[in-house]
């Protein structure tokens, strides 16, 4: 909210006022009125009370201690209200802490002793001189929006931002020193700590020349800045005896590309008028290793599109026609420049080696009731079951013949000496042939009974060690399958460290790479892009393991079922011969 604007001749108004506040005027007192000083409690009460025009303060070693543990909630909090950042009260002589790592937290103000001419306070006043030195920077659009998430120590590209690529070689300096001294020039970056590169860029000294040195260095490469919106350049002029001459602090956001004369500031950053350094900046994209030539061939395919066709030309030349030329069946996409990939690089190789092999093919057979029959457990089971079938029907059938025996002989003693007519027409032989079927009626009743019971408890026991083997067999395949999967973990490690070593050893003996930080850095780099691959590679294998684990469960599952479902059938089967029998004729004879 706004505070209410009087005219400069109209009388305050008449406020009462108690205690310190009387030596306050009231004019001022009123026009503070957009933030309020509260004691910091912490990020997550200043969340639950969202009160915008809260705003607290903090030492600077208290806040490096929220930026070790809490970072990102740090950035939260200074989306929300303003934050205070002030010297430590044991910096006696004035000196000044680095003000760049809470820029890079969004803290709105961080104070320094002004009375000191040092590093810091060159930062501060090189940062703010951009948006026309008016004061005030706006921050970048992930530090203000509450739908992003921003770790001020990520070593990795911000989501919707684009790593910059900066390279500065310094030309030429002019009018640097009125005296007849050797000088040279540092550039520095600062930013991010993964940005910020210190003391390792200097061209060479020029010796009793501090009229206009000339330098004519490499490029000096900020390969990787992955937040070039909190960046900035540094170039400082020494002499000699490492006295500074000249320095300036520019934004990487606002640089612009192209050969330039950067005028100079003096320690205290005043201007000077005649002190400058010519320069030639480039700015690019920065792209990953491997991806040079496809984005060349994305920034300017006329002319990826013209060195194809130079080429064919010159092969023409050299009588091969272009009908002989196949770039259809090219491995890594054929036909494009270098192959879509950067020659040389021998971790790719071994990489592209490795992928090539075929992956491990295991078959497992189906488990079906005749498989399982096959198991030597369960013939041991069944030789017993059918021991005892056989038993029990021996028993049957002589228990059948002893009865048989017996009523043959008591009718043959009823018909022993009487005619076919007297036998027919005789009530006792007609008794004793009833009493001999409902006898045999009975037995065989019995019988069939005594082996339905059998077979059924036989069948449920059959169910029992079937059910048994097949959890047998499918852990003995789930087994072989979590041994194939160990196994091709361990390759891909295996891989993965071999692809690791090589990858060092190419940083290390890589000429192009002259000081030990820019090996480091290419080292790091590389390094992030092997994890990031190697966690994607492994994820990914991840959720095949997982995807074939759910496959063999869900065969394993349907077997089962299956199993279950024949086996049920066995026994409706006896059942329904049980029904049928009881609802049957059961007088039975032999004949």
């Amino acid at each position: 909210q706004l505070p209410n604007i009087r005219p400069a001749d109209a009388a305050p108004v008449p406020i009462q006022y108690t205690g310190s506040t009387t030596n306050v005027h009231p004019w001022l007192s009123s026009m503070v009125n957009y933030a309020q000083p509260i004691k910091f409690q912490g990020f997550d009460v200043a969340e639950n009370k969202n009160i915008h025009h809260n705003m607290s303060s903090f030492a600077e070693t208290t806040g490096l201690g929220y930026l070790k543990s809490q970072a990102i909630e740090f950035v939260n909090y200074n989306k929300r209200q303003m934050s205070r950042i002030y010297p430590k009260g044991t910096r006696a002589d004035s000196s000044n802490y680095m003000p760049q790592v809470f820029w890079n937290a969004g803290c709105q103000m961080v104070s320094l002793n002004f009375q000191t001419s040092d590093l810091p306070m060159q930062l501060n006043q090189g940062k703010f001189e951009y948006n026309g030195n008016c004061g005030y920077l706006l921050k970048p659009d992930f530090m203000r929006r509450s739908d992003r998430s921003f770790d001020p120590f990520a070593e990795s590209p911000v989501d919707g931002v684009i790593a910059a690529q900066c390279a500065v070689q310094v030309i030429a300096g002019q009018f640097l020193s009125d005296k007849k001294v050797g000088t040279y020039v540092e550039v520095d970056m600062y930013g991010l700590p993964t940005d910020t590169i210190r003391k390792e860029f200097r061209t060479r000294m020029v010796p009793s020349n501090g009229l206009n040195p000339v330098y004519n260095e490499e490029p000096f490469l900020f390969r990787k800045v992955v937040l070039p919106d909190l960046a900035v350049l540094r170039f400082g002029v020494y002499d000699e005896n490492g006295k500074l001459l000249g320095q300036r602090i520019l934004p990487l956001d606002g640089l612009q590309a192209g050969y330039r004369h950067i005028s100079l500031r003096t320690e205290a950053n005043f201007p000077m008028s005649l002190p400058m350094l010519f320069c030639n900046v480039e700015l690019k994209i920065y792209v990953p290793d491997g991806f040079e030539d496809f984005m060349a061939a994305l920034s300017d395919p006329r002319a990826f599109l013209s060195a194809q066709e130079k080429r064919a030309q010159q092969m023409k030349a050299m009588g091969i026609e272009e009908t002989d030329i196949n770039t259809k069946d090219l491995a890594g996409g054929g036909g494009g420049e270098g192959g879509g990939a950067k020659k040389g690089s021998k971790s790719e190789k071994s990489g592209a080696k490795a992928a090539e092999k075929k992956e491990e093919e295991i078959k497992f057979e189906d488990i079906n009731l005749e498989s399982l029959k096959n198991e030597k457990a369960f013939q041991k089971i069944g030789r017993k079951q059918q021991k005892e079938l056989d038993t029990m029907r021996k028993r049957h059938l002589k228990e059948k013949m002893s009865i048989q025996k017996q009523q043959c002989s008591a009718i043959e003693k009823s018909v022993k000496g009487k005619n076919k007519n007297d036998v027919v027409s005789d009530a006792g032989i007609r008794k004793l042939v009833t009493e001999q079927m409902t006898q045999w009626s009975e037995m065989m009743e019995r019988h069939r009974k005594e082996e339905w019971g059998i077979l059924k408890q036989q069948v449920e026991e059959q169910k029992e060690h079937l059910q048994r083997i097949i959890e047998q067999v499918q852990a003995t395949q789930m087994k072989q399958l979590e041994g194939k999967h160990e196994r091709e973990m361990k390759e891909m490690n295996t891989r993965q460290a071999k692809i690791s070593v090589e990858t060092m050893k190419e940083v290390q003996n890589d000429k192009t790479l002259k000081t030990k930080g820019e090996k480091d850095r290419r080292l790091r780099e590389k390094k992030q892009n092997n994890t990031k691959k190697f966690m994607d590679e492994r994820k990914f294998a991840l959720m095949k393991q997982s995807k074939e684990k759910d496959k063999l469960n869900t065969k394993h599952e349907k077997q089962k079922q299956d199993l279950q479902k024949e086996v049920t059938g066995l026994l409706e089967m006896y059942k329904n011969e049980e029904i049928e029998y009881e609802l049957s004729n059961k007088v039975e004879f032999f004949a």
